[in-house]
């Protein structure tokens, strides 16, 4: 009779000990499995927002092309104006037409060396 009680308790121990060390495993597990998860979706939230930086990034990069574009047009059309400005004949008409100016007679002219 004294055995079935010692079995009886080394059985009772036995499976205590199973059960802690069973439960410290499953937490050690979930523990891992957690962290895992937490890493796969820290991972990809920065994947997710670097890819969004690219696609903002590209937008900027096209917009300030078409600005450089309607930059280079304006200056292209400037230049041209300033050259059709600067034009000979057209300042001889306003100083004739609006100023009443005319060229000089030959003793009106003074060369300085």
């Amino acid at each position: 009779m004294v055995r079935p009680a010692s079995l009886s308790a080394d059985r009772v121990l036995w499976m205590d000990g199973g059960a802690r060390t069973k439960s410290a495993s499953m937490k050690s597990k979930l523990l891992l499995v957690t962290l895992l998860l937490l890493f796969m979706i820290g991972g990809s939230l920065v994947y997710v927002w670097s890819r969004i930086q690219v696609i903002q990034a590209g937008y900027e990069l096209s917009s300030a092309m078409k600005t450089g574009r309607a930059l280079i047009e304006e200056n292209k059309r400037l230049r041209v104006e300033v050259a059709t400005l600067k034009s000979y004949t057209r300042i001889g008409k306003i100083a004739t037409e609006e100023l009443g100016m005319s060229k000089p007679r030959p003793d009106q002219v003074v060369i300085i060396r």
